[in-house]
């Protein structure tokens, strides 16, 4: 498994423009962030590959940086991996278990590599109806990347999250992402319409030979049209053509027996894509200053409870 798209220099110049500080130690990218009443700040590096970590030149990094600690925040790695072994030793050599984990620890791929015909035929037999369904009411998907669109599918994307009642990200923040990534060649929109009427959107992220789904959105109005449905194959199709062998689904409930979880329902829709549900290695801190990191984590655990209980 290679570097993650959130380990990129695109995600470094977007964090930085957005606000975080973004500091580079050979190739691992990782962002400052203030601990409340204190001179010092927590440091967060999402997604990393536990390969490439210069473990000195970090330790050296954070301490100029007032950083107590780094968290590996579920590592770009899954248990499946014949190397996870090799890299859950690395970080308990040099690291300590984390708390917590912000990054979803499951997640789907599905096998780009496979011929266009396997993979509709490891689809679901609801979700591939669905699509002829949605291609019989004339449905149609089209790429994307105008600034128009942005705004129809950020509309989207925020009127879902409002009806799903999950935390969705702020318009500054993917605006950015959006001009940043799209200067770099690695963002674009896939848009269903029926009628000229918009019905979904979907971002994707191209690198490294990875197609990335972090964000979407649909009118709840035109469900019968199976937007959605369509929209997962086109992508399919979509990543094969830009010559990516992997596709990432971004996240996932961990445990897919657990049917009381929040993210059960959306988690189940991705599978049903032929996709495969992976698990990902623990996230770890690497710890410059224990006695700080001890009153930070303490600290944040009462945080996450209180949030927790005001949902």
């Amino acid at each position: 498994m290679g570097n993650h798209v959130m380990q990129s220099k695109a995600w470094e110049e977007f964090k930085n423009t957005y606000g975080t500080p973004a500091i580079r130690v050979g190739s691992v990218l990782y962002t400052k962030h203030k601990i409340p009443f204190t001179s010092f700040y927590y440091a967060y590096s999402p997604r990393v590959n536990p390969f490439e970590i210069d473990f000195e030149g970090l330790k050296q990094s954070l301490k100029a940086e007032d950083c107590v600690a780094v968290h590996f925040d579920v590592p770009n790695i899954t248990i499946d991996n014949p190397k996870f072994s090799e890299a859950e030793r690395i970080f308990k050599d040099n690291c300590v278990r984390s708390p917590r984990d912000e990054f979803a620890k499951g997640n789907f791929f599905v096998d780009l590599t496979k011929s266009e015909e396997e993979l509709s035929q490891n689809m679901h037999k609801k979700h591939r109806y669905n699509v002829r369904v949605a291609e019989k009411k004339g449905v149609t998907v089209r790429e994307s990347t105008s600034d128009k669109d942005f705004e129809v599918f950020f509309k989207m994307y925020h009127e879902t999250g409002e009806r799903q009642k999950y935390y969705s990200r702020n318009k500054r923040y993917l605006k950015i992402i959006w001009d940043i990534f799209k200067r770099e060649n690695i963002v674009r929109l896939l848009v269903a319409e029926h009628e000229g009427t918009s019905l979904a959107a979907w971002m994707f992220y191209i690198y490294e030979n990875v197609l990335y789904y972090p964000y979407g959105g649909m009118d709840d109005r035109y469900k019968s049209l199976y937007a959605s449905n369509i929209l997962g194959w086109e992508a399919i199709k979509f990543g094969k053509k830009m010559g990516c062998t992997l596709f990432d689904m971004w996240g996932a409930s961990e445990d897919m027996s657990n049917k009381s979880d929040p993210y059960y329902g959306f988690s189940l829709f991705k599978a049903k894509f032929g996709a495969k549900h992976v698990t990902y290695i623990d996230s770890y801190d690497l710890v410059v200053n224990e006695s700080m990191y001890k009153m930070f984590t303490a600290a944040n655990s009462v945080r996450w409870k209180l949030l927790n209980m005001l949902k």
